[in-house]
């Protein structure tokens, strides 16, 4: 465990990998942490990069931010300012998962000449989503969403709530490693009510922090204009997501008119939401294959 200062926040922070070569920076999502990326950092690492997973804000050990900010914008102020504290070039690479996906959009937006080349997992732009979420199936698989706006969430989201959410996310997947990690970073009641605040952000803009206006406004436009002068986004996504469906993520073309151009999407057989710890092997070689 390693600990880094960026953007105000103090994030821990595993790695591997030589310290001189090009920075890959793995973001995790929800119920998740900086340990999902077990199976990717080594080989990352083997093909010479030097692979990093934070703990994203608010999931310990990474400080909780006094001023409440989870909105998309400071989700990706994070990734570009870590890129610079962790002395990341040109060449640095962008992966993310779930929520780890929208900051890597923002991120890319907001300043995309920091990276290179960029992948996402299980979270397509959102007007992917949008175009499908109000189908009853999918509102049926995204209540948490709805649970995480009352006043019941801090309650709800305990150690069985989050069991479920894997259980019905990836079936048949066990769990119980990252579970135990997920936990962890639930530590305190603030770490639980900024896991919570991520959703109650994505839904209230009343709640999104000023300070962020700028990078709120560039998040926002993510799958918008001059996308051509962005990276390229590598998409992947389970065939059986039981959080969010691949048809509503839109299939095998759906996320293109998205994302960047000479951006690739990938479905991926037998896995679901946790796709990068269900089809290991798989999916790294979709990255490795996508970065060098």
């Amino acid at each position: 465990m390693h600990t880094i200062t960026a953007n105000g926040l103090e994030f821990g922070y595993l790695a591997e990998g030589p310290p001189d070569g090009p920075l890959a920076l793995c973001l995790h999502g929800f119920p998740d942490s900086a340990h999902t990326w077990r199976h990717l950092l080594p080989e990352l690492a083997a093909a010479g990069y030097r692979a990093v997973a934070p703990f994203m804000r608010g999931y310990a050990p990474t400080s909780v931010p006094e001023d409440g900010a989870y909105q998309t914008g400071a989700l990706g102020a994070d990734a570009n300012a870590l890129h610079e504290a962790l002395g990341g070039g040109p060449d640095a690479v962008l992966i993310g998962h779930d929520w780890g996906a929208a900051a890597t959009y923002a991120a890319l937006a907001q300043q995309p000449d920091r990276w290179r080349r960029a992948v996402t997992l299980a979270l397509p732009p959102i007007p992917v989503v949008a175009a499908g979420f109000l189908s009853y199936e999918q509102l049926r698989r995204s209540f948490y969403i709805f649970v995480f706006q009352t006043p019941l969430a801090e309650m709800a989201l305990n150690r069985a709530f989050v069991e479920g959410l894997w259980r019905d996310w990836s079936p048949g997947y066990d769990a119980a490693e990252d579970v135990r990690h997920v936990m962890d970073c639930l530590a305190t009641p603030a770490n639980i009510a900024a896991v919570v605040g991520y959703y109650r952000a994505m839904l209230d803009p009343s709640r999104h922090v000023p300070a962020y206006e700028a990078a709120q406004a560039a998040a926002d436009k993510a799958d918008k204009a001059d996308k051509a002068g962005r990276p390229p986004v590598l998409y992947l996504h389970g065939v059986d997501d039981g959080c969010l469906s691949v048809e509503t993520a839109g299939g095998a073309t759906g996320p293109l008119e998205h994302l960047p151009p000479g951006s690739r999407v990938e479905l991926v057989e037998g896995a679901g939401h946790f796709l990068h710890l269900e089809r290991p092997g798989e999916v790294n070689a979709h990255v490795l294959g996508w970065l060098t």
